[in-house]
């Protein structure tokens, strides 16, 4: 069995077609079929059933497609490991992030990394938190940077660790009565209209946790949108729809406006009338099992670092 009969296999199993597959690997048609038809021979096995016109992948293929992809991902890995013993001057960091951290929180890490090592070509896929969690479980991502919460199914396979922290801001428009308020009651929250972030972001997870802490249901709230763009949050109620929990670090610019503004919240159920707020980690994430390149190393190291110092000053 060869790496090239395992890329063929592959290439056939995905388009369930043997034209297609030639077409994606650059090779002849007959190539394809002499590939697939000499793995079944040598293990005597079906990889596909012929049926018509069209193939489907039998039993031993579902098998095989797993192992193959398993082996495939591990050479590529190990190709990687190999460029970048090189004094990390070459070599490529798959990184995965939720929308905010990417958009605000991240640029900054990913400009120092590139100062020190700009051989390194860093490829940044941008998510909401549980598509980071799963791509970072899967292997997609060397490492993930989100916050909120890892679910339960993941938690075991991911390693997290704090690297940073952002606050939610409550937010209103310029024609939202809370806009000339320094602060609210804890009970007057569920008396406006929210515009909400989707299940899966990090930023909704952290509020929902919040009120849960509070002692508010979520299912008290009069939800009039739910959008899965924290921009699109904020251009909403910045045009004077409803309130919203916005992390700070994509609100500065708008707060110093004036086109939007935070309102604290206080606790009016004791006498001390104590202020709430609204802290979330940011989480770096990474598989508990999976090979660690050289360069995802150097990524780590740079985030501790990072952190240590402002934790410091």
């Amino acid at each position: 069995m060869t790496f090239e009969q395992l890329r063929i296999f592959l290439a056939v199993a995905e388009h369930l077609h043997f034209t297609r597959a030639a077409e994606e690997l650059y090779i002849t048609q007959p190539a394809v079929s002499a590939a697939i038809q000499s793995l079944e021979q040598q293990y005597s096995v079906k990889l596909f059933h012929r049926v018509g016109r069209h193939i489907e992948i039998a039993e031993a293929g579902k098998l095989l497609q797993v192992e193959a992809q398993k082996i495939l991902d591990q050479v590529a890995l190990t190709e990687r490991g190999l460029r970048e013993l090189n004094n990390l001057q070459r070599g490529e960091l798959k990184l995965g992030a939720s929308l905010t951290i990417g958009n605000y929180w991240l640029p900054n890490k990913i400009s120092q990394f590139k100062t020190q090592y700009p051989g390194i070509f860093v490829n940044c896929t941008l998510g909401n938190a549980e598509e980071i969690c799963e791509g970072t479980a899967t292997g997609l991502f060397d490492l993930g940077l989100i916050t909120g919460e890892v679910k339960p199914s993941l938690q075991s396979c991911l390693e997290q660790e704090r690297v940073g922290s952002d606050r939610l801001q409550i937010v209103v428009g310029k024609s939202h009565p809370w806009f000339e308020l320094a602060e609210i009651s804890l009970t007057e929250l569920s008396t406006t209209s929210w515009v909400m972030r989707e299940p899966g972001s990090g930023a909704q997870q952290m509020f929902e946790q919040a009120l849960q802490n509070w002692g508010i249901a979520p299912t008290q709230f009069n939800v009039v949108l739910v959008l899965n763009s924290s921009e699109m949050v904020k251009a909403v109620v910045e045009g004077g729809v409803g309130a919203a929990a916005i992390p700070e670090l994509m609100v500065q610019k708008e707060l110093q406006l004036s086109t939007l503004h935070a309102v604290k919240v206080v606790d009016d159920r004791t006498r001390a009338k104590t202020k709430l707020e609204i802290v979330q980690p940011v989480l770096k994430l990474k598989h508990q099992q999976r090979f660690q390149t050289q360069v995802s190393i150097a990524f780590e190291n740079l985030l501790t670092v990072s952190t240590t110092l402002s934790t410091i000053f």
